[in-house]
């Protein structure tokens, strides 16, 4: 068996199991529709107008990608100030944690108050959701290196340039990768949270906005599709997530080694 087989057939044959559960206690317990659909009609939702979920999706998935791509570079060059000044690193960084507390369904229409409705409002929820674990991950990995990798680079007079770009960064690109990783979820996660303020009331509109919009109106077997499109589309951005890290790792670092 190929490895591709023994990696994927595991998670399909648990699905399949789950969808055979559901479909199960659905004829047996016979459910009103608007509390549980059977899998059957929720796939029949989802053929009914695939085109309006794809739209909502791919508007979501545009979201998230910004950012994500936000959070990465803005979280990368936090941990690079934060390596570079211990004072700076005490200063700040508890501010850094606001961003992972905050309740941001307080703080959701007030950045639709200043930025207005539409997508630059739902990319900053995103952003403050899934900030935090690039620069917790940045700043850890640029500053817990090798004590004896730092002697040798003081020892050959490295200048802080030096030490930073041929010590720290390399050091720290793992840690990066994994911040990066968590954040493919959580922006997501910000960006459906973004829409159901900001994308209420648009016709061009996210996932975000369908789920908001069937789960009022009891639709449930759409409800469940959206959902669906939801997992699928963090899935997919993680998996994209990973395959370019372990692309980036295959890369950076010696296998031999």
């Amino acid at each position: 068996m190929s490895k591709l087989a023994k990696t994927s057939l595991p998670p399909i044959a648990a699905l399949l199991l789950v969808v055979a559960a559901w479909q199960a206690c659905e004829r047996m317990f016979d459910p009103p529709k608007y509390l549980l659909p059977s899998p059957l009609e929720v796939v029949s939702a989802i053929l009914k107008d695939p085109g309006k979920l794809v739209r909502a999706t791919w508007r979501t998935a545009i979201a998230a990608v910004a950012a994500l791509a936000i959070s990465i570079v803005a979280g990368t060059l936090t941990g690079l100030l934060f390596s570079q000044s211990a004072l700076l690193r005490r200063s700040l960084y508890p501010y850094a944690i606001f961003l992972q507390t905050v309740p941001i369904i307080a703080v959701a229409p007030l950045i639709v108050l200043w930025l207005g409705y539409g997508t630059a409002s739902i990319v900053t929820v995103a952003v403050i959701i899934s900030l935090f674990p690039v620069i917790t991950a940045a700043t850890a990995g640029l500053t817990h290196l090798d004590p004896l990798l730092v002697d040798f680079f003081t020892l050959h007079h490295a200048s802080r340039w030096q030490t930073l770009w041929k010590l720290r960064l390399p050091t720290a690109v793992p840690s990066i990768i994994t911040g990066a990783k968590t954040s493919s979820g959580l922006a997501v996660i910000g960006a459906i949270v973004g829409e159901f303020f900001t994308g209420y009331g648009t016709n061009d509109y996210g996932l975000g906005f369908l789920i908001r919009v069937t789960a009022d109106q009891s639709r449930t077997a759409e409800l469940f599709a959206a959902v669906l499109a939801s997992t699928a589309l963090g899935v997919m951005i993680f998996a994209a997530v990973s395959s370019a890290g372990a692309v980036i790792l295959n890369r950076w670092y010696d296998p031999a080694h």
